[in-house]
């Protein structure tokens, strides 16, 4: 290890000190540590043991996959790992997640990635956006984010397109914010790009007070639906995969969605 090793750990240090908006003083007194000692490991003039890695690392929340970017940075191995959801040893998350998604018929739930890709849906969901954009084959990727802005997705059939965008950009903006991830930077140009997205979206701005829910609007033809979502994580992972995820669970907002909901659960229901 040498000085540019440390050096690297500070500036992350420092950077995530500043994004969490902390001063050097209020971070030091929460970590039990003298504001001199934190400022020599910005600066790289201290060597961090791997112990104050993580105790610096739990007092700003850094995400798992940034933590270990900070151990990397002042010389230690990671410590947190990132398995498949089909590893054997999360069988039982994934249990967990069936259920969920089982409970959750006759309306949709997703369980997405970090980056908003869709790894795992109910029946529901297939039943229900299929009335929209088509069937999807199960070995086609999708993602939550682009299916809403790509205008070959949802969005040539969500209502409510402009506040539903504003919401959702405010919070990718928030995740980046959070996270520091570069693939959540990457998908955020990536959605600006599509045709006719607002350019006020590049910068995060302070969302309507009114209404006190977003939901999300469906019209083809003669059929409207109108949701509201829940997102949920799992608590306490220790596991970047399983940090990551996020379960997001839609509502009908309004009797007749539930309706029309109930009756594509049933077998012999036809169009509606």
């Amino acid at each position: 290890m040498d000085d540019n090793t440390f050096m690297a750990f500070g500036s992350m240090l420092r950077q995530w000190r500043t994004t969490r908006r902390l001063s050097q003083l209020a971070l030091a007194t929460e970590a039990g540590i003298s504001a001199r000692h934190l400022s020599f490991l910005e600066t790289g003039r201290a060597q961090p043991s791997r112990e104050m890695v993580q105790l610096l690392a739990g007092m700003l929340n850094v995400p798992l996959a940034e933590r270990n970017a900070l151990l990397l940075g002042a010389g230690y191995a990671p410590a947190y790992t990132r398995r498949p959801l089909s590893a054997p040893e999360f069988g039982h998350v994934r249990l967990a997640l069936d259920s969920m998604m089982r409970q959750q018929e006759p309306f949709p739930a997703l369980v997405m990635d970090g980056t908003w890709n869709i790894v795992m849906r109910n029946e529901a969901s297939r039943r229900i956006f299929e009335l929209f954009r088509g069937p999807i084959p199960d070995n086609v990727p999708i993602n939550a984010m682009r299916t809403i802005f790509d205008p070959n997705g949802l969005r040539r059939f969500v209502v409510n397109w402009d506040e539903l965008a504003d919401c959702l950009m405010y919070s990718l903006h928030q995740e980046i914010t959070f996270t520091g991830s570069e693939e959540l930077v990457r998908l955020r140009e990536e959605l600006l790009a599509y045709p006719d997205v607002p350019a006020r979206l590049r910068s995060i701005s302070p969302l309507a007070p009114d209404p006190p829910l977003v939901n999300i609007q469906l019209s083809n033809g003669d059929l409207t639906l109108t949701f509201f979502t829940t997102v949920t994580s799992l608590g306490r992972a220790r596991d970047i995969t399983l940090q990551d995820l996020k379960i997001e669970c839609f509502f009908p907002a309004d009797a007749a969605t539930e309706q029309i909901a109930r009756r594509l659960a049933v077998p012999e229901a036809v169009a509606v």
